[in-house]
């Protein structure tokens, strides 16, 4: 049965919550939380325990997560060919590191609810005139127009319904035959074909295909080679948001928030004693922190026995972001501690946060030799312990966009302002995506 759609039956201490909107209407936020409340649960308690037990499964090196997306969703780019894109690039990028390395991939989407952005600095300063920042499409908009960067609380109620959209889209495709194995060439776009990453992808795309035909001409047609798995992940930011969206499921009685399958704590927001990290040893999703450079190795072991007591696996999954220079340091101090307490963890690697510069043009961007660096430096502390890497979290586009500096195709930094299409943080575009995917099957084969 799926969880009821009336409010939880859970409070909520007034702990500090940082990074929360500045709402100048409280009235107009309560509004906004009382219509959530109501509306529909997003996904479902059995998908997300379901899961869970694939990122047990990965816990222990016998699967491998793919998580990527959007740095930021936008309303404007709630498309079918933008939802459609994203996911044939993920799905390729399984596709490749399923058939190098023989293992299950658990594919989820920064998707259905990445609408929330932190930010360093609250206000944005543009020739003497300040504005609140850019948080995301579900708090304000990304002109730089006062009444539009004002905080506006029916966009949480948008968000949802935006949210709802791309599930629906994505469970279209996923299920509906969109993503059968037969479709492999179909998802190489004509930008990408021509490619060196894209013909090493259509020459194993035509080896599945000698595959599968061998197996149908058997008589075998498993379901599993006609749709797919894909969950749905973003960060718990606002606070007010993830509680209305919290529901007691109605098989255990346990709290689901039902806005996304896996929900992850920033860096910015994972303090011990503060809201985030209550609201999320709450609810009974399988859950996600941010680790950066500047975590001690104490700070995480205490994170991971709030976050899963219970030491139940593919509950808690840690995501590094430490930065190409500092991940062969900083990790494995933080590794064998986790490790030694005995909390079972799923270890992923985010490549990107920690590799953000400035451009010589001024844009955002990042290196992708930076980004396959810290990938190789996480294998490689994992390989010397003998723990597992467990998976890989990017922020990429199915577009033809320049915002990431390299790769074999090569975007120039004097080309970023070609195609610079992010609201936030640079992504890397299908070419770069299907290039890493190659580079990290190579990694998991000699782990």
């Amino acid at each position: 049965m799926s969880p009821r759609i009336s409010a939880p039956a859970i409070t909520w201490p007034d702990l500090p919550a940082l990074q929360q909107p500045p709402w100048p209407d409280a009235q107009e936020l309560d509004r906004a939380v009382a219509e959530l409340r109501v509306l529909p649960p997003l996904v479902f308690a059995g998908e997300c325990d379901q899961l869970m037990q694939r990122l047990a499964a990965a816990s222990v090196g016998q699967a491998f997560v793919l998580m990527g997306g959007d740095c930021a969703e936008t309303f404007e780019a709630n498309t079918a060919d933008s939802i459609r894109a994203r996911l044939q690039t993920v799905l390729q990028m399984s596709v490749i590191l399923t058939y190098a390395a023989s293992l299950p991939i658990v594919k989820v989407g920064r998707l259905a609810g990445q609408y929330f952005k932190p930010r360093s600095k609250p206000i944005e300063v543009r020739d003497g005139v300040e504005m609140t920042s850019y948080l995301g499409d579900a708090v304000n908009a990304i002109e730089f127009d006062a009444g539009l960067r004002r905080p506006d609380a029916q966009r949480l109620v948008r968000a949802y319904h935006a949210s709802a959209s791309a599930l629906n889209l994505v469970r279209a495709f996923t299920q509906g035959g969109y993503a059968d194995l037969r479709q492999v060439h179909a998802w190489n776009q004509d930008f990408v074909r021509e490619s060196l990453a894209g013909q090493r992808y259509e020459a194993m795309a035509a080896d599945i295909d000698r595959a599968l035909s061998f197996m149908h001409a058997c008589g075998a047609n498993p379901d599993e080679f006609q749709r797919v798995e894909f969950y749905a992940a973003h960060e718990a930011l606002s606070i007010d948001y993830e509680r209305a969206l919290t529901r007691i499921d109605s098989r255990t009685g346990l709290p689901y928030d039902v806005s996304g399958h896996f929900l992850w704590i920033g860096e910015r927001t994972r303090q011990l004693d503060a809201a985030h990290v209550h609201f999320a040893s709450q609810i009974r999703n399988p859950v996600g922190v941010k680790v950066g450079p500047t975590a001690s190795p104490d700070e995480i072991v205490e994170l991971a026995e709030i976050l899963n007591p219970e030491r139940i696996p593919g509950r808690l999954t840690l995501i590094t972001r430490m930065g190409a220079g500092a991940v062969r340091d900083v990790l494995p101090g933080i590794v064998q501690k986790v490790d030694a307490c005995g909390v079972p963890v799923v270890w992923i690697c985010d490549p990107m946060h920690g590799n953000t510069r400035e451009a010589t043009t001024g844009h955002k961007t990042r290196l992708f030799d930076d980004v396959i660096d810290e990938v190789l430096g996480f294998f490689e502390v994992h390989r010397n312990l003998g723990t597992f890497p467990g998976g890989i979290h990017i922020e990429l586009t199915g577009d033809d966009v320049t915002e990431c500096v390299g790769g074999t195709g090569g975007v120039l930094e004097g080309n970023l302002g070609d195609r610079y299409e992010t609201a936030c943080d640079p992504r890397l575009n299908r070419e770069q995506s299907l290039e890493l995917a190659f580079l990290v099957a190579d990694m998991l084969i000699k782990r």
